[in-house]
């Protein structure tokens, strides 16, 4: 992977005076940094570099804890947490919570997550999966906070970097955080799905929402050989893209769950109709019924995993070939294959 770019911003670019949670922060981030190093992440020097450097709590300035579920809707009661509270044990509290290994909640509308800042631990991951090189351009599909830019800008370097997002609120918001970090990539509003023809192509597509097919837009901006790593069916693909509408890959290990990209047909419901309440506590059981959705009835899908040894998510894979898209395990030609997207657009792998 090639090694960090020295003289960059973050941490030492910011202006002490300025942040009175500075010094608690860079504590508070070197902490982070050895725990998810701890935990197996962040073994490529230039990517651990990246995460002791950004300040995170720029990013998030305040977020929502859930607290319970009292509203007259049902919705869940969310307690806000920031830097400017007047209570300075909440401010510990926020400062505290920025720097745990946890997703943040950062948008919320009517009771309901609109947005989010992942897990730390989980961006590595998925960093580190994204394999990439120094010169290499990047477009990350769902801006957020802007934090996840600022890591790859950081990497990177501002010019090979690009993050979209639909909602205007969001770019702007993100874009005063990544300057005030001393960050500029570019970012743009726009359609997710569509990717950005404007400053393609690219080496590398991250997403950071959850998407229910590949869209075409993003496999057609990507220069051969380029990664798309995307969240789908409450895992992680790691696409390689062979040529224009064309590429293959499998499913990290891990586990992730994000907010689906705006304005996409969603897939279809997962039924659990006839199972058992045992396999469905089993993470990769409930992986499997996320990936065949409608296309297979419940308890043959219950069949499959167990006579197949519970498979875990690294099994299973993604082909697409120009219109058609299918999930596989094991091997993309196998018995076992599902046409991924909308029902009404079947079509048979």
């Amino acid at each position: 992977m090639g090694s960090a770019r020295t003289g960059r911003r973050g941490a030492e670019g910011t202006d002490r005076k300025s942040d009175p949670y500075a010094a608690t922060a860079a504590t508070l981030r070197a902490a982070l940094v050895r725990e998810i190093t701890a935990g197996g992440g962040l073994s490529d020097p230039a990517w651990r570099a990246a995460f002791e450097a950004v300040p995170r709590h720029v990013f998030v300035p305040h977020y929502y804890e859930a607290g319970g579920y009292g509203s007259p809707s049902g919705a869940a009661v969310y307690e806000r947490l920031g830097r400017h509270d007047p209570d300075p044990a909440r401010r510990a509290r926020w400062l505290a919570g920025v720097y745990a290994d946890a997703p943040l909640a950062t948008r919320v509308r009517d009771g309901e997550l609109v947005s989010s800042s992942s897990q730390p631990s989980l961006m590595a991951r998925m960093l580190e999966a994204l394999e990439v090189r120094d010169g290499d351009s990047v477009l990350e599909i769902g801006t957020g906070t802007g934090y996840n830019a600022a890591l790859l800008a950081h990497r990177l370097g501002d010019d090979r970097v690009t993050t979209v997002d639909i909602d205007p609120v969001i770019t702007d918001t993100a874009r005063e955080h990544l300057a005030m970090a001393g960050y500029h990539p570019a970012v743009v509003v726009g359609d997710g799905a569509l990717g950005c023809p404007s400053c393609a192509p690219f080496d590398r597509i991250i997403a950071t929402c959850a998407v229910a097919t590949l869209p075409p837009a993003w496999l057609g901006q990507c220069r051969a050989g380029a990664l798309i790593l995307a969240p789908l069916a409450t895992g992680l693909v790691v696409l390689r893209v062979a040529g224009a509408g064309h590429g293959e890959g499998r499913f990290l290990a891990t586990p992730a769950y994000f907010v689906p990209l705006r304005g996409a047909e969603p897939p279809p419901p997962v039924s659990t109709k006839g199972l058992p309440s045992r396999p469905l506590l089993d993470d990769s059981f409930r992986f499997l019924l996320n990936v065949v959705t409608a296309r297979m009835d419940p308890l043959e899908a219950l069949a499959l995993w167990e006579h197949e040894g519970r498979p875990g998510r690294e099994r299973y894979g993604v082909t697409v070939r120009e219109r058609r898209q299918w999930a596989w395990l094991d091997d993309p030609e196998g018995t076992y294959a599902w046409t991924l997207g909308p029902l009404h657009a079947e079509q048979a792998p």
